[in-house]
Formats: structure tokens, C-alpha cells, sequence
């Protein structure tokens, strides 16, 4: 078993300069190893909720950190689901209990994700980012269906995601702003209350209204995501 644990104590070196290059993925393979190797190593189950934070703030959402998966909760999750995965996330991540490379930085993440995810504005916000699909109708009278984007700071478009919950038939509802008049097709969490227009950045009440023209909505359920029409 001993030449095992050297094994084991190789790859957590090879994943801490992994992680160093900020090959996360990579870093947390070689700390699987290590914990295949020998499980009982020091630190390897605290490196890898280090290395999970890290992992998910590179997931890409409208430009913005996939807060739901630094924090390991789902976007449907109620508030004290949320407030209690905070709870214990917290415990590992603190620096002054998780000595592994990374945790303070692991930390300041969870804090941010935290931060956003219990104000409820902002989360609604968020939530309406993640979840919209947008209509828009070109100069030549066409419309066409595309997924809500953002721009980030290098002006490279993200495409949003929704939350990975089965849609049903009927789960969903079209509205329009009243101010630049683009289409949404939101979850019907969403009906009648005010939203943030990602288009002209206005607020407006969410009523439900009949879909644009040419756009198909589909009578069966689909899973993970949207379709683009």
C-alpha cells in the first residue's frame, strides 16, 4: 500500500500544477487517480469540491458564471434548499478548514454565487437570462426564433441555457415588451410578474399573449433545452 500512496501523492502533485495552469478538468482527474490509488491521502475530498467550484465558474452562462453549479443546487430548487447548500459548501470551502490549493479563491466564488442567488431580484433576473427564447421581426417583416444572448467583454456572443428540468406540453407562455415589442417565450413561473427586457433593457409586466407568426410550438414535451426555430 505504501507504493501506492507515493503513486497517489504524485498525481495530487501533477493536479495541483494542473490547476495551476488552470487545467481544472485535467486537475481533477489526477486527484481521482490519487484517490483511487489510495483513498485515505489527506485533502483529496477538499480538493475536489475546490476543483468542482473552479469547474463550474467556467461554464459559460449569458456571459456570466454558472452560479447554480458553484453553488450545487438546481434552478428550481426553493430558497432554503439553496441556503442550506450554501451552509455546507461554506464549511468545506473555508480557508481556514480547507488547506488545499485554490480554496480561497474557491471560496470568494461561492460567496459571489450566494450573494446573487438569495436576492431575489437578481435571481429572478438571472433566472429570465437563463430561460428566455427570443422573436425578433427583421426589417424585411421575417421573424426569427433564437435563444436569449449577452454579450460579454470581449463582444463574443454567449448563448443561454435553461435549466435542465423536463419542459411539459403547456409549461411555457409567450409575451411581448411593451416597449420595443420583442416576442419571449418564457416558463410559466414567469407569467405576470415584472421582467427586465433583454433587448432594450426596460422593465415590463409579463402577460401572456399568442405566439408570433410562423413560430411552431410544439405539442410534445422536450428535455434539456430549447429549440431554435
Amino acid at each position: 500500500m505504501e507504493c501506492n500512496k507515493d503513486d497517489a501523492l504524485r498525481a495530487k502533485e501533477i493536479a495541483e500544477k494542473k490547476f495551476m495552469e488552470r487545467d481544472y478538468a485535467g486537475a481533477r482527474r489526477f486527484v481521482l487517480k490519487a484517490q483511487n490509488l489510495f483513498p485515505a491521502l489527506e485533502g483529496l475530498a477538499d480538493m475536489l469540491s475546490t476543483l468542482d467550484v473552479y469547474i463550474s465558474a467556467e461554464n459559460k452562462i449569458c456571459g456570466e458564471a454558472d452560479w447554480y453549479g458553484i453553488l450545487g443546487v438546481n434552478p428550481w430548487d426553493d430558497d432554503e434548499a439553496v441556503r442550506k447548500q450554501y451552509r455546507k459548501l461554506a464549511l468545506v470551502l473555508h480557508p481556514d478548514k480547507n488547506k488545499s490549493i485554490g480554496a480561497e479563491g474557491a471560496f470568494k466564488l461561492l460567496l459571489e454565487a450566494w450573494s446573487l442567488l438569495s436576492d431575489k431580484s437578481k435571481r429572478l433576473t438571472y433566472n429570465q437570462k437563463r430561460n428566455s427564447r427570443v422573436v425578433q421581426q427583421s426589417s424585411n417583416g421575417f421573424y426569427s426564433n433564437k435563444m436569449s444572448t449577452n454579450l460579454d467583454s470581449n463582444n463574443r456572443v454567449n448563448v443561454a441555457s435553461v435549466p435542465s428540468q423536463p419542459r411539459r406540453k403547456n409549461d411555457t407562455f409567450w409575451t411581448i415588451c411593451n416597449r420595443c415589442k420583442t416576442h419571449y417565450e418564457y416558463l410559466r413561473v414567469y407569467l405576470n410578474h415584472t421582467l427586465l427586457c433583454p433587448n432594450c433593457q426596460e422593465a415590463f409586466y409579463a402577460v401572456e399573449k399568442a405566439p408570433p407568426p410562423h413560430v411552431f410550438k410544439p405539442s410534445n414535451s422536450h428535455s434539456n433545452q430549447s429549440h431554435l426555430y
